[in-house]
């Protein structure tokens, strides 16, 4: 039965097996990144001048991750929609954690059973276990892994979702928190631009590189829940304007440090990628990209996580032994595989059924359906 005056579009079963093969493009986006352009030390060589034709194109997967962000927001808000303080902090905990402890552990044994000194972080004991937490970073502690800085600013938009839903999750209490975070974000972008100094705390709570895409997400699920309406869209397209200024921001500081040689990607690139990003998410939240659910697709979800939290370990532990026998591209492919059916393992026999284990049985009504079944599709 169709909730009154909902969007066509909008599935009452809350599976959108797109956005499952969206995460895991983004995770791959990711790997191409790491493995053919920026773990020179992992190849003992430049990336780049290994795979000089797929390197433009490969640079731009370090946009996989703001891919992640636009979703996190879209999902995260469906899952808190009609659910408490207590449930949204369960899920957030059961959902992050497993997965995470895992990487962490295969990163600490890498490291402290193998010689391997590629992106070594060298942590002590101590600093491993405040890795544990996930909050490293509020201790000025290194992570442990290279792409656990995309965490960080999880954890932070979790904090302002978790406020959200002690106000209340209200289709207006949403815009206001939209608009209210993007004119944030925007005032202090001006204020960096304008070599103003800004406190850190406040950067670090508004966090005016990553808010645009979260709260484009966020407004992509209201129009995917209760249709077309033009504010939404307008926070869309500022999130978008906000987003080119951010993306290639980061592109250039890669650049900066690298040299374009080994960070080959254009500006043009960039928004070009940015821009494929926006789009395929507002198909996908509009209903008009749409695919049926499936095993593999949802399989192909699941394994994103892991995915993105273990293939920095995979390619330490496989490239260097893989060079001395296959070609730089048999190598690169042999250890994506190994990354890819690594993380599957790990999703299906352990992720998956320490979920079960920790997450608190609860009745599920037909308003819950989709925060039950959507919440897995929040983090990278």
């Amino acid at each position: 039965m169709r909730t009154p005056n909902r969007p066509k579009h909008a599935r009452e079963n809350g599976r959108l097996a797109e956005l499952d093969l969206l995460r895991f493009l983004a995770a791959l986006a990711v790997v191409a990144f790491h493995y053919l352009v920026a773990y020179a030390s992992v190849w003992g060589d430049r990336p780049a001048e290994l795979f000089p034709a797929a390197a433009p194109l490969a640079g731009l997967g370090i946009l996989g991750v703001e891919l992640f962000f636009i979703i996190s927001g879209f999902v995260i808000l469906m899952s808190v929609w009609g659910r408490g303080l207590g449930a949204f902090a369960r899920s957030r905990l059961v959902r992050l954690y497993p997965a995470y402890w895992i990487s962490l552990a295969a990163v600490a044994a890498l490291y402290g059973l193998t010689g391997a000194k590629a992106l070594d972080p060298k942590l002590s004991t101590g600093e491993y276990l405040l890795n544990a937490t996930m909050f490293q970073r509020l201790f000025k502690i290194t992570d442990a892994s290279g792409v656990y800085w995309s965490l960080w600013a999880e954890l932070r938009f979790y904090l302002i979702m978790a406020v959200l839903v002690v106000i209340g999750v209200t289709h207006r209490r949403v815009l206001a928190l939209g608009g209210l975070w993007l004119a944030a974000a925007l005032t202090l972008k001006l204020l960096q631009h304008a070599a103003v100094d800004v406190p850190p705390v406040l950067t670090e709570t508004v966090m005016p590189d990553y808010a645009p895409y979260f709260v484009t997400g966020m407004s992509l699920y209201l129009i995917h829940k209760h249709g077309h309406s033009w504010l939404p869209w307008i926070y869309v397209a500022a999130g978008y304007a906000l987003s080119l200024d951010s993306a290639l921001a980061r592109v250039h500081r890669r650049i900066d440090a690298a040299g374009f040689k080994n960070m080959p990607v254009t500006d043009t690139g960039v928004v070009v990628a940015l821009t494929i990003v926006f789009l395929l998410m507002a198909l996908a939240a509009t209903g008009l990209l749409r695919l049926k659910p499936s095993k593999l697709l949802t399989a192909l979800g699941g394994v994103t996580y892991p995915l993105y939290l273990l293939h920095s370990v995979v390619a330490v532990a496989a490239i260097p032994a893989l060079t001395g026998h296959l070609p730089p591209w048999a190598a690169a492919t042999a250890a994506t595989l190994i990354a890819v059916l690594l993380s599957y393992l790990v999703y299906a026999f352990a992720e998956r059924p320490i979920q079960r284990l920790l997450k608190p049985r609860r009745r599920t009504h037909a308003s819950d359906a989709p925060a039950v079944q959507m919440e897995k599709a929040s983090v990278p």
